[in-house]
């Protein structure tokens, strides 16, 4: 499996544009062939730990089958279309991808 996760920073970090982004990333980035997990959310502003990083406003979890449909997904016409429509608003994207 390949774990993908992106951590956004906003420029607009308000509720409302934060929540905005989770349901876009639901809207454009969850139903891709060889998902086996999706999760999108906000930091968790309760968890203030000193080995916490907290520099970013929206989360998002995809868990890949296989390596080849990760790479599938990078090209699909929703996801680019989400990267179009949206990197606007990131002030930084941060991707950590993995093996598991």
């Amino acid at each position: 499996m390949l774990v993908h996760n992106v951590f956004f920073t906003l420029y607009d970090s308000s509720d409302s544009a934060v929540k905005e982004m989770v349901a876009t990333c639901h809207k454009y980035l969850k139903d891709h062939p060889g998902v086996v997990f999706f999760a999108a959310g906000e930091v968790a502003e309760d968890l203030a730990r000193p080995v916490n990083d907290r520099m970013y406003h929206v989360a998002l979890h995809v868990i890949f089958d296989n390596r080849e449909n990760h790479d599938i997904y990078q090209t699909a016409p929703t996801h680019l279309q989400f990267i179009e429509e949206n990197k606007a608003k990131w002030k930084q994207v941060r991707v950590f991808d993995s093996n598991c």
